[in-house]
């Protein structure tokens, strides 16, 4: 069976002409299952998104090997620097606040002088340091510096920055002239979120719980304690020796900041690597992303600030930056944009990305959705026996390039579904309208509506119940949508049926059928 392609924006559909023989989500799942046992894996989940909904969510391997947990689709993990996308957001809903403009001198904020020792008339802004290009460094008095953050109370973030600062070394800057150089810096993410701090006066975690992932309805957080279930928490690895969040099923006792001035250095929070959260979730803040800072009728950022953060600030020219063996070409606001680089920063071959990846104790992470909004995918794995791979064609490791193969794989395969309704005004009730046109040849148009969050199957059947296709089977935020099936049976009669299954346990799951007729 094959299907073809429909791009949705709004409420005009237009019809592509590409069509491919769909790929399962149990077969993917075994692909994934294949991938991690040929590279040794321990654990990993995928999440896929196309068309505004997510299309796949799988996990194969081992949450916890002592415990012999299994990995699930409510696994969260430590996603380091993914987590910068988040800090990155936190700092631009300010931005949407007019609270800053993207040129201020963060100085004035921040409530010390921060200048680069080498060029001290030139101010230190915020879009440089959401780009990389503040000639900030992770010098040597950052690991210190990181160390000294267990204290009560932990030091100022100016004691790293500034000379003459119990951590600072003259390496914590480039002897570059800010603005002009790329250097791929976590303390410049620290100081971003003592910026959100200083300028919402809410302390870190709080801000990103508060203003996030609790409005987008997720279970993830800066703060282990938020977690709902500390037995989803999966250990990360190193060669399978845990590294980070091996709980054992005991969430941690919580950290005394009693001595904690906020705004004084957030970094503390881990605004560079500490959310812990499921691909599921993250596919979810990917999404408002993709779609213009709202999803499900929840906005986060307002559309131009969400666009404005997959613009190019940096790209390299051979000269400008540090590329990181050809993986980072391009930067937006807390964004890499990919460039199709040989050898480089190639997640599909052919489509440009916007995203970010993550490294720590083991663990490795993406998050990558096309800028033309079609598609997006989430991996991430919790470590892996031995060391890992450099990829093939690109700058990513091995095991990264095999899972974005598998899951393109899997786009390319699925119909998608346009949304056709506007965001403020949702169905009242579930509904499956009659195809058009009827009889048809060889394609045809499917209308359907639900009221709520809901996991959706539709497939077509012959009069005995035999599957002829499946057209798709994931979770659709409240809304219309338009679907299509480009037939390549023989004439007949068929039947849609869709099955539809409220996700807030509201109602169970109901089934709605309509009759087709193909005449060839």
């Amino acid at each position: 069976m094959k299907f073809s392609k429909i791009l949705a924006t709004a409420a005009v559909l237009v019809a592509g002409s590409t069509c491919f023989a769909q790929i399962t989500a149990d077969s993917l799942t075994k692909t994934l299952d294949a991938i991690k046992n040929s590279y040794k894996m321990v654990g990993m989940s995928v999440t896929i998104v196309k068309g505004g909904t997510i299309r796949y969510t799988g996990s194969v391997g081992k949450a916890d090997i002592a415990r012999n947990l299994p990995v699930t689709d409510s696994t969260k993990y430590r996603i380091a620097s993914i987590s910068k996308t988040i800090a990155a957001t936190a700092l631009m809903q300010l931005y949407d606040q007019g609270k800053f403009n993207l040129d201020d001198d963060v100085s004035r904020a921040l409530g010390f002088t921060l200048r680069n020792p080498s060029f001290p008339s030139d101010s230190i802004t915020f879009r440089m340091l959401l780009s990389h290009t503040a000639s900030v460094n992770d010098g040597t008095g950052y690991d210190d510096f990181l160390a000294s953050t267990a204290s009560n109370p932990p030091p100022s973030l100016s004691s790293v920055m500034v000379p003459g600062g119990a951590n600072f070394t003259g390496d914590m800057w480039l002897n570059r002239k800010p603005g002009t150089y790329f250097t791929y810096a976590n303390i410049g993410f620290g100081i971003l979120g003592t910026l959100v701090e200083r300028i919402s006066n809410e302390r870190f975690d709080i801000y990103c719980y508060s203003h996030i992932f609790k409005p987008l309805g997720l279970d993830a957080s800066y703060n282990i304690l938020d977690l709902a279930n500390i037995n989803n928490l999966a250990v990360l690895y190193r060669n399978t020796t845990p590294q980070c969040d091996n709980y054992g099923g005991v969430k941690p006792a919580a950290r005394d900041l009693s001595g904690y001035v906020v705004g004084s250095n957030a970094v503390i929070f881990s605004p560079t690597g500490g959310v812990r959260m499921s691909s599921k979730d993250l596919a979810r803040f990917m999404m408002m992303r993709m779609n213009g800072g709202i999803v499900d009728g929840i906005r986060i950022l307002s559309d131009s600030t969400a666009r404005k953060m997959i613009q190019p600030v940096w790209t390299y020219n051979g000269s400008n930056g540090d590329a990181y063996y050809g993986l980072f070409r391009k930067w937006g606001l807390g964004t890499q944009i990919t460039t199709n680089a040989p050898m480089g920063d190639i997640v599909v071959p052919g489509k440009i990305m916007a995203g970010h990846a993550g490294e720590a104790y083991g663990l490795v992470s993406d998050v990558y959705f096309e800028i033309a909004n079609e598609f997006g995918i989430v991996f991430i794995t919790n470590g892996r026996s031995g060391s890992y791979g450099a990829a093939a064609a690109s700058a990513f490791y091995d095991v990264e390039e095999a899972v974005f193969d598998a899951a393109y794989a899997f786009v390319k395969s699925q119909p998608s579904s346009g949304v056709l309704h506007d965001q403020g005004s949702l169905p009242r009730e579930t509904e499956l309208q009659q195809n058009y046109p009827n009889p048809f040849n060889p394609s045809t148009a499917i209308r359907w509506s639900i009221p709520l969050r809901s996991r959706v199957r539709m497939e077509i059947v012959s009069p005995l119940g035999a599957e002829i296709a499946t057209l798709f089977d994931g979770e659709y935020g409240a809304g219309d949508y338009e679907s299509q099936w480009r037939a390549d049976t023989a004439s007949g009669v068929y039947f849609c049926r869709m099955e539809v299954t409220p996700l807030d346990g509201s109602a169970s799951s109901s089934i709605h059928t309509l009759k087709l007729t193909l005449i060839k």
